[in-house]
């Protein structure tokens, strides 16, 4: 684990852009980008680490997106005071290219409030990190912009942290802005008390129906990034019997070999298992057996699973995927395509493989139509662990593909051979 370690610190490190920011991935051009929820979880890392200058770099470089779009902020908060919609051209985005400028326009779901709120509580770990550095105007008056933006949208339906199911108020979304503002009152003293007061009683509200939290109104289906409300958001205790019971649904329904899917139902890619959230349910588990002492015997095996499965799931690269392609909830058409990228990029186009022999999570002798997905080349953040042999119908080949590992996105084929 001591080399997986310090190989993810060299990873981070060594693709911080020399502008601050933190890039999603450097061989996923879609991830080509900053989010202020990733840069932030990446900026407390490196705090953690001791590398508080990458930290700070990052900071400044939300702060600069922010500032220069002081403007922009105050026009939308003066409209959504007056009981207005703001159109896309007036919300603040929190993804940005590299060099501070905004993404494509239109093309992409840019309304969602986590980052803002991921950002503030990011904000203030590094402070009480480095006390003895006072934060710069620029990070207060970016703060401030951002706490107050927080404050007037919260309760908006928004994109979640998955960017996605844009009508809906999400659970992980209220916890991150009741973080953010809570952490900005503590840097600062300025309050936003009917905020942070109304968000436990809202998200309590929807608990109560299932007796945990839920990740939809009237549905007992849960999501991955409800560990958020309790770790690292703080708006409940991670031993709260509500966010006890909650954990114990997500073990039984999303948490599969060791590894945690993000919700059941999830067609990305598959929905297989991700790193990184199950290193968040490892977090919370240690935070709740610091805080249960009484607890430690039940949950050391849980957190040693988790860092098991993560520790395995690296390869002879250290490199770690976004995701694991195991125990997936659907084979979608979108993994086929994947595959069908791959083998087209190695062999050029072909329509029908017949799988002779795997060892992965797709069956034995399944047969793969690829001239129904269409001819568009894709790559997608996708690992394939295991050996796939496959075989063309019309021409002697058989594909090996013994091990496929993503960092943050991107194919990499450790091994791939054509006979």
């Amino acid at each position: 684990m001591i080399d997986l370690y310090q190989r993810s610190i060299e990873i981070i490190l060594e693709n911080q852009s020399a502008s601050g920011a933190y890039i999603a991935s450097p061989n996923f051009p879609t991830y080509h980008y900053c989010w202020f929820r990733d840069g932030s979880f990446i900026a407390y890392a490196m705090d953690l680490a001791g590398r508080h200058e990458s930290a700070h770099r990052f900071h400044q470089w939300v702060a600069g997106r922010v500032n220069e779009r002081k403007d922009l902020v105050r026009r939308g908060l003066a409209k959504a005071r007056s009981g207005e919609k703001l159109t896309e051209a007036e919300i603040l985005h929190t993804r940005y290219r590299l060099d501070g400028t905004d993404g494509e326009p239109g093309n992409w779901p840019n309304f969602q409030l986590d980052g803002f709120g991921t950002w503030l509580w990011a904000l203030h770990e590094h402070q009480k990190q480095n006390p003895e550095k006072q934060l710069s105007k620029e990070l207060l008056d970016a703060s401030e912009l951002v706490a107050d933006y927080l404050s007037e949208l919260w309760s908006l339906p928004c994109y979640d942290c998955w960017e996605e199911f844009p009508d809906h108020i999400h659970p992980h979304t209220l916890a991150a802005v009741y973080g953010g503002l809570q952490a900005y009152a503590a840097l600062t003293g300025r309050h936003h008390r009917s905020v942070t007061d109304s968000i436990p009683n809202q998200l309590l509200a929807g608990a109560q129906s299932f007796g945990h939290f839920v990740k939809f109104p009237n549905s007992a289906a849960v999501d991955a990034s409800l560990l958020g409300l309790a770790v690292p958001y703080g708006v409940v205790a991670p031993d709260d019997p509500f966010m006890l019971r909650t954990v114990e649904y997500i073990e039984s329904t999303i948490l599969r070999a060791g590894g945690l899917h993000r919700y059941a139902e999830d067609s990305y890619f598959g929905g297989g298992a991700w790193i990184l959230l199950t290193a968040w349910l490892d977090w919370y588990y240690l935070e709740l057996a610091a805080k249960r002492p009484d607890l430690v015997a039940i949950l050391k095996p849980k957190i040693q699973s988790c860092q098991s499965w993560i520790e395995s799931r690296a390869g002879q690269s250290l490199n770690l995927p976004e995701q694991i392609a195991e125990n997936l909830f659907q084979i979608s058409e979108l993994f086929i395509a994947n595959i069908q990228s791959l083998l087209r990029n190695f062999w050029g186009r072909q329509n029908t493989y017949l799988i002779l022999s795997s060892n992965s999570s797709i069956s034995r002798g399944q047969i793969l139509d690829f001239s129904k997905i269409g001819s568009k080349m894709l790559s997608f953040p996708l690992s394939i662990t295991g050996t796939i042999t496959l075989y063309h119908a019309s021409k002697n080949y058989a594909c090996y593909h013994q091990r496929s590992s993503v960092c943050s996105g991107g194919i990499h084929t450790d091994g791939l051979s054509r006979n």
